[in-house]
């Protein structure tokens, strides 16, 4: 059976902003308060989609979430009606309201971790939200995560959905940000690379000093398990501390994997060589490229700065690889001029295509970030919900959405203005309609 790597990207909210939530992001705190401009975000979002499926490929769409998250505010005992809460909250603790506003929902590598049907024992596709526990804005995300899921890939016969690991330091998940999985085909059992920054249980391990490390080997080893991955198949790395303390917050900031491609930097892992020698040993005898970047090619501040790292590598229908990658990467003339000698180099990637997300890179989150990767067969693909799928209807009914429901321009001082919420839940109530999602949001259950 035909099998293939679809992409859900994750649309951006109507409460874009920058509030420079995520310590350990340099770009979300450098960015901190400037103003947002939420329907050229979600536009830029569509506009790569739309590309991306004008390359062949299968793109789908995740909605965000729903915010303000009025319930979490109210939790945290504010009271009244919504706009008393949303004045209380912005007076005395500005910091939990643009927590509860934040639109980081767009970056969809962080929903879930997901092993395709080829590698699990029981044949079906596996998705285990993030519980993101290290960040209060994304902390509180699971939940909804987990029921837009459901509604997108909502075939029990095909999709088996789990519910996000305990909400605990120990098992700190921050999802396929921290995965890949190298392979001959997609539909072939293939090798998942668990990358983590530290050890849950075991202090006197090695950890950054400066910025947490967002995932754990316990978490890790948990989502295999779950997902019924084989250990002969199933490797566990470590993200190198250092490079998480200069603002690698997550792997796929410092490496990228695609089929039978690992692009990575020199110091994105612990003990390199022997972990290389681990995943070449269970890919098997089949050709395996490792891209290795080195340091003196482009430094970590400029693949942190670019985004280098953050690209999609896509395989075409021809069945040439492509880099994806943000305009920040071509207007770097270090790393500019590394791309160039990558594809002419003896490499599976023959060209780059640069696109502009400037509105997700200003809050730390580049072309990788804004998809989450699920390899599919064709009955797979069939049983998804096909409203979520990208076709031109689609595209141009979502293109027609963003620009009746959202805002140019979005500052921390709006956050306090109820109409801002009553606008995103009617533009939200009407996505659900455009995707044929269900009541997935709050709004809708109460």
């Amino acid at each position: 059976m035909r099998a293939f790597e679809a992409n859900f990207d994750g649309l951006v909210g109507p409460t874009h902003n920058y509030a420079g939530l995520s310590f350990g992001n340099v770009a979300s705190q450098s960015n901190a308060q400037a103003v947002s401009n939420p329907k050229a975000a979600a536009l830029q979002g569509l506009e790569k989609m739309w590309s991306v499926k004008q390359l062949g490929l299968h793109q789908g769409v995740l909605a965000p979430q729903q915010r303000p998250d009025i319930h979490t505010l109210k939790t945290l005992g504010f009271s009244g009606s919504n706009g008393q809460i949303l004045q209380q909250a912005y007076d005395t603790a500005p910091h939990l309201l643009m927590a509860c506003y934040s639109a980081s929902s767009m970056w969809t590598a962080n929903a879930a971790t997901v092993s395709p049907s080829a590698d699990s024992r029981d044949n079906k596709v596996h998705f285990t939200p993030a519980n993101l526990v290290n960040k209060f804005h994304r902390a509180i995300e699971h939940d909804v995560t987990g029921r837009i899921l459901g509604a997108t890939f909502n075939h029990a016969d095909h999709f088996h959905h789990h519910a996000a690991l305990p909400a605990h330091d120990m098992f700190g998940d921050e999802g396929a940000a921290n995965h890949t999985r190298l392979c001959r085909d997609y539909g072939q059992a293939g090798v998942q690379l668990f990358v983590f920054g530290q050890h849950g249980s075991d202090p006197s391990q090695p950890k950054p000093q400066r910025y947490p490390a967002r995932q754990t080997l316990e978490a890790s080893q948990a989502v295999a398990r779950l997902h019924q991955l084989d250990d002969a198949r199933t490797v566990y790395l470590q993200q190198n501390p250092d490079v998480i303390d200069q603002g690698v917050f997550h792997n796929d900031v410092i490496a990228v994997g695609n089929q039978n491609v690992l692009f990575y930097h020199e110091q994105a892992f612990l003990d390199t060589e022997a972990k290389l020698a681990e995943i070449q040993r269970k890919f098997g005898d089949s050709e395996l490229h490792f891209i290795r970047v080195g340091t003196d090619q482009v430094s970590i501040d400029n693949a942190v700065r670019s985004y280098l790292f953050n690209t999609q590598i896509l395989t075409l229908p021809s069945g040439e690889m492509v880099i994806v990658a943000p305009t920040e990467c071509q207007d770097n003339a270090q790393v500019n001029q590394y791309l160039q000698s990558l594809v002419a180099a003896a490499n599976p990637i023959s060209n780059v295509l640069f696109y502009n997300v400037k509105q997700s890179m200003q809050n730390g989150g580049g072309p990788a970030c804004l998809r989450l990767r699920v390899a599919l067969t064709d009955t797979e693909l069939a049983a998804v919900n096909q409203a979520t799928l990208l076709d031109a209807g689609q595209h141009q009914a979502l293109q027609d959405w963003v620009n009746g429901h959202y805002r140019d321009q979005l500052t921390l001082n709006d956050l306090r203005d109820p109409s801002l919420l009553e606008e995103s839940l009617t533009a939200l109530d009407r996505l659900t309609q455009i995707l044929n999602l269900g009541s997935v949001y709050p709004f809708q259950r109460d």
